[in-house]
């Protein structure tokens, strides 16, 4: 028995319609046709109200909606949690280990074996997944790059088209085999972990995805200090003949410079300024 069985049955042992409990419970009707027909979950009765109007509406004992909403989503997630599905994840993780840097296999694979799907292999996987399904978003409506991407995995354009909806509803949890050939392997240069901090590296296939490598950081830090403006920063700014011409840019990178024991004077800053200019002094890219 779930929350929408027992609504669509008290609905019908009072003679009372969905749009009458959406009035109730004030929220759509649509949205109430979404619960019954159980084309949404049901909501986590800690974060609405909506289970004590629809209770009192239908005549219900205090909190029983509540906690059977609650027992529908624990029954929920552990039929997801409860056995995770080692089949399917040995093909994936026998491609998140291929992409990985090559001096570092044999370390990771070790630990994958001995902590099957464990928190590691559960982290790197998911930000992976997070790392294609941004870019795959951005690209949804762009039929040139769905056609790259299509080429790469031996797809036609429709094929790719129906892949890439389906890819983008999935999670750690349900991660496929289908998945990784349509996505994960070709939008996927490499990836590489730093063991001490779990800082993760993920390098794109600059074919089919743009940008620099994305890098996540899982490491507990101190909070920075805070710090006041520099007394020569202000008198820079005051100081028209040096900072007349800098660009609103230009002064938020010259407010994030940081001295622990010199005060640096107005000059410095508007030589600082120059050599920000300078272009000798930048490696183009």
């Amino acid at each position: 028995m779930d929350v929408a069985l027992v609504v669509r049955h008290r609905l019908e042992q009072l003679g009372l319609e969905q749009r009458d409990l959406a009035a109730a419970a004030q929220v759509t009707e649509s949205y109430i046709s979404q619960l019954l027909t159980r084309k949404k979950a049901p909501p986590s009765p800690n974060r609405t109200d909506i289970y004590d109007k629809m209770g009192r509406f239908l005549k219900l004992p205090n909190g029983e909606l509540a906690k059977l909403a609650d027992l529908q989503r624990q029954e929920e997630l552990k039929r997801k949690l409860k056995d995770p599905p080692t089949p399917l994840f040995k093909g994936v993780r026998e491609l998140v280990l291929r992409k990985c840097r090559a001096d570092k296999q044999g370390q990771i694979r070790a630990i994958f074996e001995k902590q099957p799907f464990g928190e590691l292999e559960r982290l790197v996987t998911q930000k992976l997944l997070d790392v294609v399904k941004r870019v795959a978003k951005e690209e949804l409506e762009s039929e040139n790059w769905l056609r790259r991407v299509a080429r790469l995995s031996k797809r036609t354009y429709e094929e790719m088209r129906v892949a890439l909806l389906e890819f983008l509803d999935t999670d750690v949890l349900d991660v496929s085999i289908e998945n990784c050939v349509s996505f994960l392997d070709p939008l996927i240069e490499s990836w590489d972990i730093d063991l001490g901090t779990f800082g993760v590296e993920i390098v794109l296939n600059r074919r089919v995805a743009e940008g620099h490598p994305k890098r996540f950081e899982f490491v507990e830090k101190e909070p920075e200090p805070a710090f006041g403006e520099e007394p020569g920063l202000k008198e820079f700014l005051l100081d028209a003949s040096l900072s007349g011409d800098a660009t609103k840019k230009e002064i938020e990178f010259l407010s994030r410079l940081r001295f622990k024991e010199k005060r640096p004077t107005p000059l410095y800053y508007y030589r600082e300024l120059q050599n920000l200019r300078d272009p000798l002094h930048f490696r183009i890219p």
